[in-house]
């Protein structure tokens, strides 16, 4: 990793969604941030997980309009975009590059996908 680099990982996720399900898909990142919708920013099981990992959390207002690899009809109608976990971890990343494809916890209930940035973008 290049100096001043920011490798963020991207939440989407269920509001029942536990900690344990973002630590699967967390488990080997070596991620420096996380980023998630500020919408769901306060459910329990971000809010657990987050805090177990200390990492700083970037909370992404809104992810209409930012193209991503995946498509998924219901969530373009619902929030603009295609995945997003690509999407506010590229917002977060500052306009980074996806490094880590979008991945599904093992009970459906979050996706994660990981960006580089530059950090202070």
């Amino acid at each position: 990793m290049e100096r001043g680099a920011m490798i963020v990982a991207g939440f989407g996720m269920r509001a029942q969604a536990p900690w344990t399900s973002f630590a699967e898909l967390a488990d080997g990142v070596a991620a420096t941030h996380l980023a998630v919708l500020a919408e769901k920013a306060a459910l329990p099981g971000f809010v657990e997980f987050a805090a177990r990992t200390g990492l700083p959390v970037v909370e992404v207002g809104a992810v209409a309009g930012i193209d991503t690899p995946t498509r998924a009809a219901r969530i373009e109608e619902r929030f603009g975009t295609g995945s997003v976990c690509e999407a506010v971890a590229l917002a977060a990343s500052g306009g980074g590059r996806l490094i880590a494809a979008r991945r599904v916890s093992q009970d459906g209930m979050v996706t994660m996908a990981v960006a580089e940035g530059k950090a202070g973008t």
